[in-house]
């Protein structure tokens, strides 16, 4: 038992299969880890026993049955950020004026978690609404990296993070709409993908609105990520968007040669003019670069594809993203500065600028599908700095310097939601920064739409030549 927090989410799913352990024997296992080192790291604002344990009884039941086509991860703990309904649990979304409101149904990345087998073992922790990249809600205690318990697990799927870099679950959901699952992959040593825009559809109760945002999973392997997007990555009617499905699965795409690629690197920032990038920051990027030229990759420069005024345009999509919450007038006292500021920026904007704005963000991925032409996957630093220290970046009194901090921090991550190709970040580099060894994140970007099978490819290539620790040192 006390190894099975070591396994993969695929291993973990194999060893259910083969009857090794029970779906009960694992989720005693993980709840008790969950109640022992959660709080530590700040990973869930809910556990969800009884759920969990209703769930694992129907997978026992499944397995005593002898289906011979089982569930993909039946017995598989997977966490599901406090962004996302699931049907009779607390869905506060890190705020308190959600305080004490139950979901009356499954969004979908619920329901096909669900029907994979994933046993939903609690609400991760996320910041208000998810709109920072630093998880420090005024209702929970805040996400810490198991790396330096100083610093944060990065945002805004940072409790999703935390309780996979702490070993207490194999995988965890999470949604990015400017960094937020390469955010704290990166912070916490893990492995995020953020998918193309469509790939996993909103429905059947959401709609794709702006596009910015995404939903996936981190994990500590290329594999379990490329078979939870399998598990993901499936239609529901309507949808607005439907990228071309992958050749057979996205888990073959890991043992696929993609071939000879042009690798672009992009180590200059995007949104930020001179924006610091700490060395080891850029050492990621180039360990990531001189590898890949090593696999037979033909590596060259890529340039800025836009400038930071012309990234502005993300803001107003950004800000009436937060006034579009449905908070009544009456909770607005209840919002965290950063909330109520983004919130008074987007009445700022009218109608006519919100369709500039989606305009002007759909030109930038013209432009910079012009400036990498010439380009498959671009790689960057996944982060400008090692993992922030908690309370660094939050600025209650200025909530305008607190945003300018964080695009500083994240100066790459967002170009890729709003160009709306797939973006990876893989933990390839650790580096002593203050006397503890820290992760410092990869990102692949690539430059088309559709292109996860490419990255995963790469990414998985990457894992085999130059392997990271599954843990942060400590973590047992």
């Amino acid at each position: 038992m006390s190894e099975l927090h070591h396994l993969s989410a695929l291993d973990l799913a194999a060893a259910v299969r083969r009857r090794d352990v029970s779906p009960t024997e694992v989720l005693d296992h993980t709840l008790e880890r969950a109640r022992r080192l959660g709080p530590g790291v700040g990973a869930f604002v809910h556990l969800a026993e009884d759920h969990a344990r209703s769930q694992a009884r129907a997978a026992e039941e499944t397995l005593e049955r002898g289906d011979a086509d089982l569930p993909p991860f039946l017995g598989v703990p997977c966490p599901v950020k406090d962004l996302v309904m699931v049907a009779g649990l607390p869905f506060e979304a890190g705020s308190a004026a959600f305080a004490g409101y139950v979901a009356p149904a499954d969004d979908g990345v619920a329901v096909r978690l669900r029907e994979a087998g994933t046993l939903m073992v609690g609400k991760t922790t996320t910041p208000e609404l998810g709109l920072p990249p630093y998880t420090e809600p005024d209702v929970a205690p805040p996400a810490r990296t198991p790396w330096d318990r100083t610093r944060g697990a990065g945002g805004s799927s940072g409790g999703s993070a935390a309780a996979v870099a702490a070993g207490i679950v194999p995988v965890a959901h999470g949604n990015d709409g400017g960094g937020s699952i390469r955010i704290p992959a990166a912070a916490c040593g893990l492995v995020g993908l953020k998918p193309s825009r469509g790939r996993v559809s909103k429905g059947p109760l959401g709609v794709d609105g702006s596009a910015l945002t995404a939903d996936g999973v981190l994990t500590r392997t290329v594999r379990d990520t490329a078979a939870f997007l399998d598990v993901l990555a499936r239609p529901w009617p309507g949808d607005h968007y439907t990228p071309r499905p992958p050749r057979t699965t996205f888990l073959d795409a890991c043992d696929r040669d993609p071939g000879a690629l042009r690798v672009g690197v992009l180590l200059d920032p995007v949104n930020v003019a001179g924006a610091p990038v700490h060395p080891e920051a850029v050492a990621a990027a180039r360990r990531a670069a001189t590898l890949l030229e090593g696999m037979g990759h033909v590596v060259d420069v890529a340039p800025v594809p836009f400038t930071p005024q012309e990234w502005e345009a993300f803001r107003p999509l950004w800000a009436v993203g937060a006034l579009s919450a449905p908070i009544p007038p009456e909770a607005d006292g209840l919002l965290t500065p950063l909330t109520r500021w983004m919130r008074e920026q987007g009445r700022s904007y009218s109608g006519v600028d919100y369709a500039n704005a989606l305009v002007a963000v759909q030109m930038l991925a013209r432009r910079a599908a012009a400036a990498w032409a010439g380009l498959d996957v671009v790689v960057t630093p996944t982060l400008a700095q090692p993992p922030a220290p908690v309370g660094s970046m939050r600025d209650d009194a200025d909530p305008a310097a607190d945003f300018e901090a964080q695009k500083a921090f994240t100066p790459w991550t967002s170009a890729w939601n709003i160009l709306g190709a797939p973006a990876i970040s893989v933990p390839l580099h650790r580096a002593e920064v203050d006397g503890v060894e820290l992760p410092f994140g990869a990102q692949l970007g690539a430059v088309r739409l559709g292109d996860e099978e490419l990255l995963l490819a790469l990414a998985a290539a990457l894992e085999a030549a130059d392997p990271w620790p599954a843990f942060a040192p400590g973590v047992a």
